[in-house]
């Protein structure tokens, strides 16, 4: 079933870009789309689709912590910023069709 969030994030532009970088150019398993997009106040809010939310969780166990914690040079905060999970109806995703999941 897939799975998918709105989160806000209390970061930039610049610390967004090197997260990104740690993560490097190899895709998020089960990871089927993901936006960043910039709010009126110049943090950042993801929107993230995937497979499932064991693939989202697996993916923060290997390789999204570790590529935050190395961007934030070791001080990322205690706590996650809220996940907001979406109640989906309907997605067409490219070369699939999940219809009222």
């Amino acid at each position: 079933m897939v799975y998918a969030y709105i989160q806000d994030v209390p970061i930039g532009e610049n610390l967004y870009r090197r997260v990104i970088a740690e993560l490097g150019p190899e895709p998020l398993a089960g990871q089927l789309a993901h936006l960043c997009v910039r709010k009126s106040d110049d943090r950042l809010q993801y929107i993230d689709v995937w497979e499932s939310v064991e693939a989202c969780t697996q993916a923060f166990d290997d390789r999204i912590h570790k590529a935050v914690d190395t961007a934030f040079g070791g001080a990322r905060p205690d706590t996650e910023p809220t996940v907001d999970p979406l109640d989906i109806l309907h997605t067409i995703i490219i070369g699939r069709d999940e219809t009222w999941s």
